[in-house]
């Protein structure tokens, strides 16, 4: 099978098209045929060696997988040969066929594409449980979200308002990506890369400030954003893209009883008791057209250090998917 390498960790350049073995299949395990993959930061992080986790060497990236399952471990028993999932894998979605454990392999409703679906798993169960989970977002309260315009941005801006938000604060880096944040239903449009962002976000909130805050930037925007934070205001990390240190002093959060979580998406996928139900609720919405997936680019598998590229440039807006098949 075809599948998409790195050997060493580096820039785009080092993701390398290779002919692998094709997987086996055995206990828990299902062989699916991928029909298109998810791109994520959490790749270029891989491919970096600047993951949570480490990266063993060589890596092919790629957690979140569509595709139809073609054979099945001699243990498995909910999911047959044919059947159309989604799946979200440690490692491996750059290829033409990956192992998923048979309880990571979600069924496809029929009116689901594998477009949409691949949209879903990483960036939607993220969206979903920063909010529900981790923030305990109530109805009524008010959500700043960075990065509104991306894969879990564009997401969460809806999720908010389904989960009843009364007001959703979008920051983006250009007029583009603040229309597309309106789209999705922000209230409130701005612009971080200007100077002094963050009064305008206590100014959107009548000087209150916002009860969830989603941050995965880092850095400035970070110490910023915890200067837009509510009484008993929580903000929720979940990534670092400016890879730069964190520098909170702990004491400052005592004064006005607020908080700041980490997000790991993994730690939700060992419990069946939240993933399972949050998956299907996210098939809903998307069914009932209440969830509106935002594709921002689909590539051949062949152009994956291109869009690794493009990413890294932070000129991509929506979801980006590679199409295996």
């Amino acid at each position: 099978m075809k599948a998409i390498q790195f050997e060493a960790y580096g820039g785009p350049e080092v993701l390398k098209l290779t002919e692998k073995e094709k997987p086996t299949p055995t206990g828990y395990e299902v062989l699916i045929e991928i029909d298109c993959v998810g791109v994520n930061y959490a790749d270029t992080a891989r491919r970096e060696g600047q993951y949570v986790v480490p990266t063993p060497l060589p890596f092919i990236p790629g957690a979140e997988v569509a595709g139809v399952v073609v054979e099945v471990g001699e243990k498995v028993t909910k999911i047959k040969a044919g059947t159309r999932v989604v799946s979200l894998i440690e490692s491996g979605g750059y290829s033409e066929y990956a192992l998923s454990n048979e309880f990571s392999a979600i069924p496809l409703p029929a009116e689901i594409s594998f477009h949409d679906a691949v949209a879903l798993p990483l960036q939607g169960l993220s969206a979903y449980h920063i909010l529900k989970t981790m923030g305990r977002l109530q109805a009524g309260e008010a959500v700043l979200i960075h990065a509104a315009a991306g894969g879990v941005g564009t997401l969460a801006v809806q999720l908010a308002k389904i989960f009843g938000a009364g007001k959703v604060i979008a920051t983006a880096s250009t007029e583009e990506k603040l229309e597309l944040a309106k789209e999705m239903g922000a209230d409130v449009l701005i612009d971080y890369t200007k100077e002094g962002w963050e009064l305008e976000v206590r100014e959107a909130t009548d000087g209150k400030g916002v009860d969830v805050a989603l941050e995965m930037a880092g850095g400035d925007i970070f110490n910023k954003t915890l200067k837009c934070l509510a009484p008993f205001g929580r903000i929720v990390v979940f990534g670092n893209a400016s890879r730069e240190l964190y520098t909170m002093n702990p004491q400052n959060l005592m004064r006005r009883n607020q908080s700041v979580i980490g997000f790991f998406l993994p730690q939700i996928m060992k419990r069946p008791d939240l993933l399972v139900p949050s998956i299907e609720e996210l098939f809903s919405y998307v069914a009932s057209g209440k969830l509106k997936m935002t594709i921002g680019g689909i590539y051949p598998i062949e152009q994956a250090a291109a869009v690794h590229e493009e990413m890294n440039a932070r000129q991509t807006k929506g979801k980006l998917i590679l199409q295996i098949k």
